[in-house]
């Protein structure tokens, strides 16, 4: 019984290999071509947010996020308080998660069947996702201003600042 044991299991193992191995040898490696925002526009998009709220006359905090929610430049002007800093991100993130303008979004706790509240997630006027190619490849979220629609607007003419600059990126 020891001996014909391991032959069953050999011949076993023997006949799954032949069988799988013609499926790996069809099977192509796959890959997707992901476009990253580089530090350098991060960085002019934050400033140019920031630079928009000075002129309308208010100390804001903006944060860019890239594509996977992650923090890539953060900006607190000098007046803005310490709370807009994690307003600003979860806005950023929130806009990048759901692919669009916070603004359009403010009713989700109110209608039924919407998100719920979900830490980190925050649903009011002021975050953008950005776009190059056509795919997201991160979030804006500003904060501090006397409302959300002038966060927004910042991070609109922030956005306009680089719009050249993601649409010259390839797909």
């Amino acid at each position: 019984m020891s001996m014909k044991l391991p032959a069953t299991l050999a011949a076993t193992a023997l006949t799954l290999g032949l069988v799988a191995a013609p499926l790996q040898a069809d099977e192509a490696p796959v890959t997707m071509n992901i476009k990253v925002m580089t530090l350098d526009t991060a960085s002019r998009l934050a400033w140019a947010t920031l630079e928009a709220c000075r002129e309308a006359g208010v100390n804001v905090a903006v944060t860019v996020v890239d594509r996977g929610g992650n923090t890539q430049v953060v900006l607190r002007d000098t007046l803005a308080v310490d709370l807009t800093l994690e307003i600003s991100r979860q806005k950023a993130y929130t806009a990048m998660s759901f692919n669009g303008p916070l603004s359009e979004m403010e009713d989700r706790f109110t209608k039924p069947f919407q998100v719920g509240k979900v830490d980190g997630v925050v649903f009011s006027a002021g975050g953008l996702p950005i776009h190059a190619a056509g795919r997201i490849i991160g979030g804006i979220g500003v904060s501090g201003a006397p409302s959300g629609e002038t966060d927004e607007m910042c991070a609109r003419k922030g956005l306009d600042e680089i719009r050249m600059d993601l649409e010259m990126v390839q797909p």
